[in-house]
């Protein structure tokens, strides 16, 4: 087994476990959330093979299995799949047992710091194309969501991806070489800013963030259409 399938299997072990808890029943969910993951997860897909090919980022043969879908290892498809799971199990979670909290100020806040760092680094850092992208896209879809059409559901959002940066932390932690000789994943200079949480580029905060807010919306918007309940704008 590889090493970054062992760190795919910690992280999905326990969301997937408690899927089946009896006041959250995420099971019940997952007639739109495979959808919603499989959707984005297949433009973020695809935007990994080009980024691949292109040697902004790659992979550590040693530490993969050896199966390949294109130039992408099986287990960074998988990335795309099971983070998403257990992101989305945290997010019913705090709608099963936290349903009155709503920090609508610190989101606001938390909003405004996304769009306006996103935006900077990626107008300052515009030829570097791993920053610019993922800090473009998650100040354009935090624009999008919170200032233009006003979601409710972004103060949610905004709690579980707050509680996931532990988690994201450890993952992309492993993942770019905290624990090991040489990353997983390695990325080229040219195109990072080369500001580091660890061994983590910042602009992964960001890669996340816009794949993660991405689900959520279509998510959301399932839920409505196929009546789990109504949201209602603020």
């Amino acid at each position: 087994m590889s090493l970054y399938f062992i760190v795919l299997l910690g992280t999905i072990l326990g969301p997937f476990a408690l899927s089946f808890d009896k006041k959250v029943h995420f099971y019940t969910f997952w007639k739109i959330l495979f959808p919603s993951i499989l959707l984005v997860g297949a433009v973020f897909v695809l935007w990994d093979e080009y980024f691949t090919r292109s040697e902004i980022w790659g992979f550590t043969p040693k530490y993969l299995s050896g199966i390949f879908l294109g130039n992408l290892p099986i287990e960074e498809v998988l990335f795309f799949v099971l983070v998403p799971y257990a992101c989305l199990f945290i997010y019913e979670v705090l709608i099963a047992y936290f349903p009155d909290f709503h920090p609508l100020k610190a989101s606001k806040i938390f909003g405004f710091t996304v769009t306006f760092s996103g935006l900077l680094f990626g107008a300052f850092y515009l030829e570097n194309w791993y920053t610019a992208s993922a800090c473009i896209l998650s100040a354009m879809l935090t624009i999008g969501v919170l200032f233009v059409y006003r979601y409710s559901w972004y103060t949610r959002f905004f709690m579980m991806y707050v509680i996931a940066v532990i988690p994201f932390l450890i993952v992309n932690g492993v993942l770019t070489g905290i624990a090991t000789p040489e990353p997983i994943v390695w990325y080229s200079s040219e195109h990072i800013m080369g500001i580091r949480l660890f061994t983590i580029p910042v602009e992964d905060l960001y890669y996340n963030y816009s794949m993660l807010i991405m689900i959520v919306w279509i998510y959301e918007e399932l839920k409505k259409k196929y009546g789990y309940y109504l949201e209602k704008k603020r």
